[in-house]
């Protein structure tokens, strides 16, 4: 994806944990943040606290959707999925793309990965590896107080 691009239909979901959302709910009044995660990542299991408080710390002003991105076969276990996401205290909306489709329509090669949109639903921002939490926050910083003017 470019900057400015408009958020993909979030569709093709195997499942949804955590409660089921769409595009339409997302835009229009408030800027979203998806991040893609694996269970076999060990950085994206790092950068979860993080991603948790952005969640909390920002629960008015942002929505914030995860996506689980298989890297293998083991990573399509439902059960394994729902365990890791408890032990993270991922309580978002959870995406699970077990067939690849949002991380296609994304064009999405890595996790952890950060998509931040602005409440019209453009790119504004995207970040992948699991450093650099200062600049996503930021960013995010940025589209929230546009938002205010």
């Amino acid at each position: 994806m470019k900057l400015r691009d408009q958020m993909p239909e979030l569709e093709g979901a195997t499942t949804w944990l955590n409660g089921k959302v769409t595009k339409d709910e997302l835009v229009g009044e408030k800027p979203t943040l998806i991040h893609f995660w694996s269970i076999s990542c060990h950085l994206c299991k790092e950068a979860m606290p993080d991603v948790n408080n952005f969640r909390d710390q920002y629960k008015d002003e942002l929505n914030v959707i995860a996506v689980h991105m298989p890297r293998s076969e083991d990573d399509v276990d439902l059960d394994k999925i729902k365990e890791v996401a408890a032990e993270h205290d991922i309580t978002q909306p959870i995406f699970v793309d077990s067939d690849l489709k949002l991380t296609d329509a994304y064009d999405n090669q890595y996790v952890p990965a950060y998509y931040v949109f602005d409440k019209d639903g453009q790119l504004r921002h995207f970040q992948a590896g699991g450093s650099g939490m200062k600049m996503l926050e930021k960013r995010v910083n940025r589209v929230l107080d546009e938002m205010k003017r």
